[in-house]
């Protein structure tokens, strides 16, 4: 069993920056893959960036290459996701979650965080 915790959302300006953290429970972190998904209001939870068990592979969502980089503390049970550039279109509640595969798809995630506002103003 895994528990995760979101911490680090807030306002930020367009072009700004926000960094995001993911605290993990449980002995098994290793294990996952991590995920980051959002979700604005009205629309489906969307993939944001994954990265694999040893953090040697990562994988994006196009609208965020260039500007989102996910990593991951295996030994502090953490993930993290540094974002630069924000936009307005960037906008949503951003979850953490974790998951026995590599994968852009929700339903592969079995555990997620309460998740974490970030919100861009123009």
């Amino acid at each position: 069993q895994v528990q995760l915790v979101e911490s680090g959302g807030g306002l930020v300006q367009a072009g700004g920056s926000l960094s995001l953290f993911c605290v993990a429970s449980g002995r098994t972190f290793s294990s996952y893959t991590m995920g980051w998904f959002r979700q604005a209001p009205g629309k489906e939870r969307e993939f944001v960036a994954a990265i694999d068990r040893s953090g040697s592979f990562t994988q994006y969502h196009d609208s965020v290459k260039g500007r989102f980089t996910i990593s991951r503390n295996n030994a502090m049970k953490m993930v993290y996701l540094q974002m630069n550039s924000l936009q307005p279109g960037d906008t949503a509640v951003y979850y953490c979650a974790g998951g026995p595969l590599a994968s852009s798809r929700a339903a592969d995630y079995n555990y997620w965080g309460q998740g974490t506002q970030v919100t861009v103003s123009s």
